[in-house]
């Protein structure tokens, strides 16, 4: 099996503010490997998922109740100049980044809860669109990282139509293979069903990354079946015409919500890994 080295640096501050802002935040992301520009569709903190290792403080009240697009289109602009003349890297928390590290990598509909939930999802992503071309970042990805609950709906299809035109991605969770284990991880009454026919949807249009993250529940790693039954799945998307770039294979990097939820050891992430790899599918692992 070819190398799967540990990400080794700390990307344990993810904050939800950059100073001020309502939207919009910057954060140090293992899986981009770089700074990625968040886009938080949710400040209500509202979601369809209640996921047990989610880290969003629920018990706190929501500043704001809904998106103001002109107040996002501002943010994004100052923080997309500030990333194309380099002076994000001058301040604080990125002063100290590694010049490797010294780049943003995308733009990410990422926060609170699941962003295409968001009645304004499409006009958000038209005006992330415009901010990057605005920046002279017309090659900037923008990343919808999602639970695939909402990708049956017309307007959300047609959202990430456009963005398949604008260097978009989608990068959709999978965590379980089991409808059992699906409801114990994510915690939602939508059905498995839906997700997987989502993504699978999804897929046969265009090549998309699966994130898949495994934790220890009552101190208790995943079971072996429930592996085997996750690269099944897997297969089944591939088999039935459906395109995965690559999958993300990771575990806890942050305190969770829930007390029971622990990472899984780095042998245990690469274990599962190699399994993906196995299918064969491109993986990456990231750990605790």
């Amino acid at each position: 099996m070819p190398n799967l080295k540990p990400q080794t640096l700390s990307y344990q501050h993810h904050p939800r503010e950059l100073r001020q802002n309502r939207y919009v935040y910057a954060v140090l992301s293992r899986r981009s490997s770089g700074v990625s520009i968040g886009v938080n569709l949710n400040p209500d903190k509202v979601c369809n998922f209640d996921c047990v290792y989610c880290q969003v403080d629920r018990t706190t009240p929501a500043k704001f109740r809904r998106v103001d697009l002109k107040v996002l289109e501002r943010e994004l602009n100052e923080i997309l100049a500030r990333a194309g003349s380099g002076r994000i890297f001058e301040d604080a928390p990125f002063a100290g980044v590694h010049k490797l590290l010294r780049k943003v990598k995308d733009i990410a509909f990422s926060g609170d809860g699941e962003p295409t939930t968001c009645p304004q999802f499409p006009q958000a992503v038209d005006l992330a669109i415009r901010a990057k071309q605005k920046a002279g970042l017309p090659d900037l990805k923008i990343v919808i990282i999602t639970n695939a609950t909402m990708f049956h709906r017309a307007k959300v299809k047609q959202a990430l139509s456009v963005l398949d035109q604008n260097n978009g991605e989608i990068w959709a969770k999978l965590d379980a293979g089991t409808e059992p284990y699906y409801r114990q991880v994510d915690v939602t009454t939508i059905p498995f069903k839906r997700i997987l026919d989502n993504i699978l949807d999804a897929a046969r249009l265009r090549p998309i990354v699966i994130q898949s993250l495994f934790m220890r529940l009552y101190g208790t790693p995943p079971a072996a079946d429930e592996i085997e039954i996750y690269c099944n799945r897997l297969k089944e998307i591939t088999a039935k015409g459906g395109k995965i770039k690559l999958v993300q294979v990771y575990t806890v990097a942050r305190p969770p919500a829930r007390p029971f939820v622990s990472p899984l050891s780095d042998e245990e992430v690469d274990a599962i890994a190699a399994k993906v790899q196995e299918i064969p599918l491109p993986v990456v692992p990231y750990y605790g």
